[in-house]
């Protein structure tokens, strides 16, 4: 068993209204109140960010944002930056999202400017890469990763790398029901640990917290953090309702 405290993260994506997102915010506080040996983050919508923030002040849940744009001000229309995001009460910044990349044309290029524009304003990012299920087939899975995490992360210092957390979501897993086996998980999960010690040092590489995303549920999370390199999971679907996601972030006591 490693060292490193779980993280679980829940991604609501385009889902909730302000009002619903701040009911099951509140319920997850409730349900979540005794929890202290695992991180818990929510990234709700942008217009709930304010109000979310209200209801899980104080708690365990902890608030992160669905991505932001690298620049400080300007004539971005539509776009958030990552003082606006501070000031809405975030800790975490999710940066690099595959539906980000598929549909709004992100690249590893401003992955990168957005992970140095997070850190700047003391925001924790959890850095998203995959491979798809075409690269996956190809057996090009550890080429799509590599160079993902090394544009992605370059320019960071070690100092930077203390706040980074890496999410490896299998871009065939999101939203299909599909799941990497806990093999198939640790095995990436292993390389990008020692891809890290190659870029970062053993310290960071130890140290850095790397999570799974990919239809994770109540019923494989516990198998999933059996791996010695699975440190928690980025949590979709299941993460918009309250009693399915306080199971899987109790998953040592919950089946």
């Amino acid at each position: 068993m490693n060292s490193r405290k779980p993280f679980i993260a829940g991604n609501w994506k385009m889902y909730k209204t302000c009002s619903e997102a701040v009911e099951t915010a509140g319920k997850l506080v409730k349900l979540l109140s005794q929890t202290s040996d695992v991180d818990i983050m929510i990234a709700p919508a942008y217009i709930a960010l304010a109000q979310v923030h209200e209801a899980v002040k104080g708690s365990c849940v902890m608030l992160g944002a669905q991505n932001l744009f690298w620049e400080k001000k300007g004539a971005y229309t539509g776009e958030i930056s990552p003082e606006m995001i501070v000031s809405a009460g975030c800790t975490y910044i999710i940066i690099g999202h595959s539906e980000r990349r598929q549909y709004f044309g992100e690249t590893n290029e401003t992955v990168n400017k957005k992970i140095k524009a997070a850190i700047s304003y003391n925001l924790k990012p959890v850095f998203c890469i995959g491979e798809s299920e075409k690269e996956r087939e190809a057996n090009d899975t550890f080429n799509v990763l590599d160079k993902q995490v090394k544009i992605g992360l370059e320019g960071l210092s070690q100092d930077n790398m203390q706040n980074v957390t890496l999410a490896y979501e299998p871009v065939w897993a999101i939203g299909t029901g599909k799941t990497a086996s806990s093999e198939q998980a640790q095995e990436v999960h292993l390389f990008l640990r020692n891809l890290i010690e190659k870029l970062f040092g053993e310290n960071i590489a130890e140290s850095i917290r790397i999570l799974y995303g990919g239809s994770v549920k109540p019923e494989n999370i516990a198998e999933l953090m059996t791996m010695p390199d699975v440190d928690g999971a980025l949590v979709g679907g299941a993460s918009l309702d309250a009693d399915k996601f306080m199971r899987i972030v109790k998953f040592k006591t919950v089946g």
